[in-house]
């Protein structure tokens, strides 16, 4: 397995789905990857990627960005707000928006900035205590709060529960995002892109299906 067998994958899906090929943006998260691995698929020609962790992707992009031209980073894990400076320097789109204390942050920033990162709103469409993410309940609410501070928001994101159906938690977030009148939808992962695919994924996170199993130090 590897990127063109993913890029085709999706393909498929599309078209299983109905929708127009190229509908879907793949984005290949690169997290905890070795540097070798990330230059490969770069060579390769793609160009958009995820991180979880602000500092390892200041370790990494910024020369990449320099080497490669046209590459867009989305940050896809918590961001914490000492963070968030350094966030919307480095990265193109947030994926975790998930609690008024950050939205601030971001419109403060991005009032000084005169600019900011397109935004997904995160939902714990599980309800997952221990997992971050605006309630299904509280979803309409923080979009109103995000747009009276006129944050660019993109759509919503969710990551389901790992012992659940992933098919009932994106019909979930297609539901809250027509609510709420938010056209992106970013979910799917290595083991259920196509499901998300189906269910109107605008953009997919694959990791370790594009780069091989990652390795923990």
């Amino acid at each position: 397995m590897g990127l063109d067998d993913i890029k085709a994958r999706i393909a498929k899906a599309e078209k299983s789905a109905g929708r127009h090929v190229g509908d879907v943006q793949l984005i290949a998260v690169s997290k905890v990857q070795p540097l070798d691995r990330v230059v490969s698929v770069l060579e390769a020609g793609h160009r958009l990627f995820g991180e979880n962790k602000v500092q390892e992707a200041q370790g990494k992009w910024p020369d990449l960005k320099d080497r490669f031209g046209g590459v867009s980073v989305h940050l896809l894990g918590p961001l914490q707000t000492n963070k968030a400076k350094a966030a919307v320097e480095l990265f193109d789109t947030i994926h975790s928006l998930d609690r008024e204390k950050l939205a601030r942050k971001l419109a403060d920033l991005a009032q000084a900035r005169g600019s900011s990162p397109d935004l997904f709103v995160q939902v714990n469409t599980g309800e997952e205590p221990q997992k971050a993410g605006v309630l299904p309940a509280e979803t309409e609410a923080f979009v109103a709060s995000c747009r009276a501070m006129d944050l660019p928001l993109a759509g919503l994101m969710c990551i389901p529960p790992a012992e659940e159906e992933p098919s009932l938690h994106f019909a979930l977030l297609r539901k809250l995002s027509e609510n709420v009148g938010l056209t992106g939808l970013s979910m799917g992962m290595s083991g259920d892109f196509e499901t998300a695919v189906a269910l109107g994924a605008t953009h997919v996170r694959v990791g370790s299906a594009i780069f091989g199993e990652r390795t923990y130090g």
